[in-house]
């Protein structure tokens, strides 16, 4: 399952800094004048308009608020002044009016022209990281195209966000939250190209870095949690169930859609059970995951086979005896039953002190003949489901009642799985216990009767 961001433009220009817009906005407000290309700058010297046409033509662009109305004008500026001096103004012109337009593609296009003519264009960069992911290409040169975006976005991110660069109408504090903005969807890029790479350890790495840039991503946090999953390391299973608990329960800002959050919980319910064998623990991760982006350091989640094993060992303390009899016999049903059996346990004496075990009860189920038996059949974990035939060296003086528990050890001999499973000890007379003594004799009556007087 993956949960795709939404690819409407809108959207995203709503998650673009406003610092990046205002950058924007001010290049092409001051281009607009006349006097702009006598800047300063060196570099910017030489612009100048080719008539007067052209700067009409760019003032009716720059007061046109209607995008539709700003595009034609646009492209008659490029069709009529293709060589013009502002070009770059013309370009960050074509990228605001495709974000009002919804029209992605081109957007991704025309902040890839920027950035060829302007390599540290944070508002172009910035577009192309979102773009990246938000249009879902995952062709070689797409993946190539935002990872270097990403981290051209990284390495200027002091620059452009130096307290020189900061608009006067900008707080301190909201400059630094838009820092984080870009330092988060560059983190996010590379994830993501990451992650279509199936490179699932850089994925997580730089997933983590965003969620530490900001925390507060659902998307994110089930993109995390999908790239752990994907490692398949069972150290690990746990923090993947924790993200996706976090996805699925955040709620706050860039929490996922309702209706993506909802078919994630019943996935994640899937996975849990699958992982934990029940949902024991389940709300409660999901309660904390909420307000927590990553889980405590000593989170932990037991596996189902974690469990198992704490209650066989639970089980061996209490109930020694009857845990080994049941561990052999699983061996023994198993496809390697046969193997198990010759190379581990015939002709070795059993249960021969295993777990302190010296013998195994069972009660009596049957035995033969009726009345001398020298072989019974016995039940160890079920009385009334026969298991074991002990084949004695010597009959027994009596039969036994049905039901009687006895104490047993032996030599194995054989063993069937099929049509029911029964394993055939050798046993000594002597290593019997708990079977009862023969009864008394019947008393013989006085021969002849009283003396008469």
């Amino acid at each position: 399952m993956l949960v795709q961001l939404s690819k409407r433009l809108v959207a995203i220009g709503a998650a673009l800094p406003l610092i990046a817009v205002a950058w924007g906005q001010a290049s092409q407000t001051e281009s607009a004048k006349p006097e702009a290309a006598q800047a300063a700058k060196p570099e910017e010297a030489k612009k100048n308009w080719k008539d007067r046409a052209e700067y009409d033509l760019y003032a009716n662009i720059a007061k046109e608020t209607d995008p539709a109305k700003r595009l034609q004008l646009l492209d008659q500026w490029k069709q009529k002044y293709a060589n013009t001096d502002f070009k770059m103004e013309r370009l960050q012109f074509y990228m605001s009016t495709y974000q009002q337009l919804n029209q992605g593609t081109k957007l991704l296009e025309t902040a890839k022209e920027v950035v060829k003519e302007d390599p540290k264009n944070i508002t172009a960069l910035y577009w192309i990281n979102l773009f990246t992911i938000s249009l879902n290409n995952t062709a070689p040169e797409a993946l190539q195209a935002g990872e270097e975006a990403a981290k051209s976005l990284l390495s200027n991110l002091d620059e452009a966000f130096s307290p020189a660069k900061k608009p006067a109408n900008v707080a301190d504090a909201d400059f630094q939250k838009q820092r984080a903005a870009v330092e988060a969807a560059a983190h996010n890029t590379l994830g993501w190209v990451a992650m279509q790479r199936k490179n699932n350890e850089e994925a997580e790495k730089q997933f983590t870095e965003s969620l530490k840039v900001d925390p507060n991503n659902g998307q994110v946090s089930y993109w995390l949690g999908t790239v752990i999953l994907a490692q398949k390391v069972p150290e690990k299973q746990a923090q993947a169930l924790y993200h996706f608990a976090r996805a699925s329960s955040y709620r706050g800002p860039n929490a996922l859609p309702d209706q993506a959050r909802t078919q994630l919980d019943t996935y994640l319910q899937k996975v849990y059970t699958q992982y934990h064998g029940d949902q024991s623990g389940l709300a409660e991760i999901k309660q904390q995951a909420a307000s927590q982006p990553f889980p405590p350091a000593d989170f932990k989640i037991k596996s189902a086979a974690e469990i198992a094993t704490e209650k066989e060992e639970e089980f061996r303390k209490t109930n020694p005896m009857l845990a080994l009899w049941m561990s052999i016999k699983k061996e023994l049903v198993s496809d390697n039953g046969e193997n198990y059996f010759e190379n581990r346990m015939k002709n070795a004496h059993i249960p021969g002190g295993v777990l302190d075990v010296q013998k195994f009860r069972g009660k009596v189920i049957s035995q033969t003949p009726a009345r001398r038996p020298s072989e019974i059949v016995v039940g160890i974990a079920d009385a009334t489901n026969a298991e074991v035939t002990l084949k004695l060296d010597q009959p027994m003086p009596n039969p036994a009642p049905e039901g009687t528990e006895i104490a047993f050890e032996g030599v194995a001999q054989s063993f069937t799985r099929e049509p029911s499973f029964n394993l055939v000890l050798a046993v000594e007379k002597g290593n019997i216990e708990g079977w009862p003594a023969p009864p008394a004799p019947a008393r013989r009556g006085a021969r002849g009767g009283a003396k008469k007087k």
